[in-house]
């Protein structure tokens, strides 16, 4: 990049100026780390100063029997083989019981799209886990699954959003986004879901005043401009209903262990840098949503410690056993992370924790770190 369109970047960031799609490309083709940290940080210090967002919760699949097969997707099964599972409501609820002594305060649900599931599965757990885990909001569903839920039943995207709502359904989750263009989402996804459908159903979301986060998975067979072009896609779609509360963008993970099911799995993974590079052109295009998500669990807690300089300044929550990667990813992430695990590692970073809600309404501040260890070198977790 020349100095002049650096300059004309600078500016256009200082001013709280949008970037346009090429200024998108144009940082996506700078190998200039430094630079892309110092401007998305300076955007990140605009809208959240030092503060690091992170949550005490939980995830549950239902069920791992999809008729789906995306083709970077390790967790997926088909009925009748060995390992595939449907949870019974109340083997649902004894999981969730045994979670709450942890303080969780968000449930997060994400499932196959199972071929046999009658559609009142869906609304009948989430009344069953609304009243065993009384207060914990209930964050559930992909787009994907929503629209699933609509061949399923008959019903509409409208009246199935009611219905859940009513069951206790606070937001729905990011997932089924993928990369949104064409080019891209041809060959790797396996459903029928595309922007049409999931920016409905998120519009739709919106409407009836859920927030909702969105996400985005890089590092495998797109390009840069893809990247691009997804995060305008959102941009556009914030600016219509505001309900975005948050983006988080997703690395692939490819399969170490070799499961076919994932014909992504010779494919590299984005390296560190890329990662890092992703979350800083992310948070300098999408300036109209607050916060800007690094999943620990599919980047490790060094890169997320990092990304906590690059623009983001959320690292999810405590987890437990996200099956979902787990099933791809052999590189050591650990299944789980406390409160005092969080803490520390983002005043390790040399910020000060938030403990959220699913809305992002702040339940507790917590003091930042100690401003004297930052005159000593210290050691990051791998």
């Amino acid at each position: 990049m020349d100095a002049g369109l650096k300059r004309e970047i600078e500016a256009k960031v200082s001013a709280g100026e949008r970037l346009s799609r090429a200024d998108g490309e144009a940082l996506y083709a700078s190998d200039d780390l430094v630079w892309l940290g110092g401007l998305a940080h300076e955007v990140r210090t605009r809208k959240n100063g030092d503060k690091t967002f992170f949550n005490v919760n939980r995830h549950l699949n239902l069920t791992n029997v999809c008729s789906a097969s995306c083709a970077y997707c390790s967790f997926q099964r088909k009925p009748g083989e060995s390992d595939a599972y449907t949870m019974r409501i109340e083997e649902a609820v004894r999981l969730a019981k045994e979670m709450e002594p942890a303080g969780i305060t968000e449930l997060h649900i994400v499932n196959g799209l199972h071929p046999t599931l009658p559609w009142r599965y869906y609304p009948r757990s989430l009344r069953e886990l609304g009243k065993a885990l009384p207060g914990v909001a209930l964050k559930a569903f992909t787009a994907t699954e929503i629209h699933w839920f609509e061949k399923i039943s008959g019903l509409s995207a409208d009246e199935i959003l009611d219905e859940l709502i009513d069951a206790g359904l606070e937001s729905l989750t990011g997932g089924g986004a993928e990369i949104f263009d064409w080019e891209v989402r041809q060959k790797i996804v396996g459903h029928e879901t595309h922007w049409e459908d999931w920016s409905r159903i998120h519009r739709l979301a919106h409407a009836k005043g859920l927030r909702t986060p969105c996400t985005m998975l890089y590092g495998h067979v797109e390009d840069p401009r893809h990247r691009v072009d997804h995060v305008l896609r959102l941009r556009e779609l914030q600016d219509s209903t505001g309900g975005f509360t948050v983006f988080i963008p997703l690395r692939f993970q490819h399969d170490a262990a070799g499961d076919p099911r994932n014909r992504l799995m010779n494919q590299p993974m984005a390296t560190g840098a890329e990662a890092l590079k992703t979350f800083a052109v992310s948070r300098l295009l999408f300036d109209n949503v607050d916060h800007i998500k690094c999943f620990w669990v599919m980047h490790g807690l060094t890169t997320a410690q990092l990304a906590l300089n690059f623009g983001a300044d959320d690292l999810d929550g405590s987890v437990v056993e996200y099956k979902i990667t787990h099933d791809a990813d052999r590189f050591g992430t650990p299944h789980t992370m406390t409160r005092e695990d969080l803490l520390a590692i983002i005043r390790d970073a040399g910020f000060r924790p938030v403990e959220r809600d699913t809305r992002y309404r702040e339940i507790r501040v917590y003091d930042g770190p100690d401003p004297a260890r930052r005159d000593v070198p210290t050691s990051i977790d791998a």
